[in-house]
C-alpha cells in the first residue's frame, strides 16, 4: 500500500498545479449548482460543508487518477499495464 501511494505521488507530482486548478474550477461549478442556495441562506450544516469538501476532492482525485493512467499507458504502449488501485 505504501509503495502504491509513493508511486501515485511520484507520477502525479509534476501535474499537481494543473490537477488542483481543475479541481478548483470544476469543484466551484459543482458547488454552485448543488450547495450555493444553502450556503447563501446561511443554512449550511456540517453535512453541507462535508458535501462541499467532497465536491472539490472528487475532481482532484479523478484528475490525478487520469494522470496516473496516462503516465502508465505511455510507459507501456502495448497496453498490458493497468492502474492497480487496490
Amino acid at each position: 500500500m505504501i509503495r502504491l501511494v509513493h508511486e501515485i505521488l511520484a507520477a502525479c507530482r509534476p501535474y499537481l498545479a494543473r490537477t488542483t486548478a481543475v479541481a478548483v474550477i470544476v469543484g466551484t461549478i459543482l458547488c454552485a449548482i448543488n450547495q450555493l442556495d444553502m450556503l447563501l441562506a446561511g443554512r449550511a450544516t456540517a453535512l453541507t460543508w462535508l458535501k462541499v469538501v467532497l465536491t472539490y476532492l472528487v475532481p482532484f482525485v479523478v484528475s490525478n487518477y487520469g494522470v496516473l493512467a496516462a503516465t502508465r499507458s505511455r510507459a507501456d504502449p502495448v497496453g498490458t499495464a493497468r492502474p492497480d488501485i487496490t
